[in-house]
């Protein structure tokens, strides 16, 4: 078996669908519900073969011993970004270059309709900043992500928490703002022409089986699917999922996305 990493969410299906007519893989792991419409669309592979494997919220994080320290409330909402009291404060990764960053636009865009763009007006006029991708905003320009940063609000995900629990500590430093997420689910699928099809169902299967699932929290930091399956003591106490996250329908994700991607480019590049 020779596994061949591709980036994202949107890397890989770009590669797949380029690919297509001549496969370099007999199967993936890792487009999500953001991408998966494109990818059945573009024929690589049957709606009814794409095989879920894990979910992650993406959420807005807050690091909340920065905002003790300073007295400040921190924010519990999308429209508190937009307030004042927390101009220049938060960062995310821009929806073109990040599959988190594409998520958060998503969230945006089903929590404000027709309204979405003057919120990223409103956003973008508080002192918002986009930077490429999930690293550089949570672990180099967040607070809370262990660099130096000076915005103690981010684009993450709502198992980042556990991972900012001190050494010899008993809580995180940061929390996810649970009515501020988008869940995504990463399928694994078969590819059209696959060569060894069988195997690859085999080894999807090996996927959804127990000790694969109870290995993603701690391997992949996402949530496994198989909701029988236990979650780390940590992550059951401080990564809890969203009770109503955001959602878009995969069909309008791939009918917009990109008009969306344009209109937010502009709004962000001003």
């Amino acid at each position: 078996m020779k596994v061949q990493p591709q980036g994202d969410a949107g890397e890989l299906t770009n590669r797949l669908v380029l690919t297509k007519d001549e496969p370099t893989a007999d199967g993936f792991y890792g487009i999500d519900n953001t991408f998966s419409s494109r990818a059945v669309d573009a024929g690589i592979v049957a709606r009814d073969q794409l095989t879920p494997i894990d979910s992650s919220d993406v959420c807005v994080n807050v690091d909340d011993a920065w905002f003790a320290k300073r007295k400040l409330a921190p924010p519990r909402t999308l429209d508190d970004l937009t307030e004042p009291a927390y101009k220049g404060l938060f960062v995310t990764p821009g929806a073109t270059t990040s599959s988190p960053g594409l998520a958060f636009l998503l969230t945006t865009i089903a929590a404000k309709g027709a309204g979405w763009q003057a919120y990223w007006k409103a956003l973008m006029a508080n002192g918002a900043k986009i930077d490429a991708g999930w690293t550089d905003a949570y672990e180099v320009d967040f607070t809370g992500g262990g660099g130096k940063g000076s915005r103690p609000i981010v684009t993450s995900y709502s198992s980042s928490p556990p991972f900012t629990v001190p050494k010899g500590g008993t809580r995180p430093t940061t929390s996810a703002l649970l009515d501020t997420c988008f869940r995504q689910v990463e399928y694994a699928g078969v590819l059209h022409g696959s060569e060894h099809a069988a195997n690859m169902r085999k080894f999807i299967a090996f996927m959804r089986g127990k000790d694969f699932q109870a290995a993603l929290p701690a391997q992949m930091y996402v949530y496994p699917i198989d909701k029988g399956v236990a979650l780390p003591a940590d992550w059951k106490r401080f990564a809890p999922v969203s009770p109503r996250p955001y959602a878009v329908d995969p069909d309008e994700v791939t009918k917009h996305r990109s008009t969306w991607l344009r209109q937010w480019r502009d709004l962000t590049s001003r």
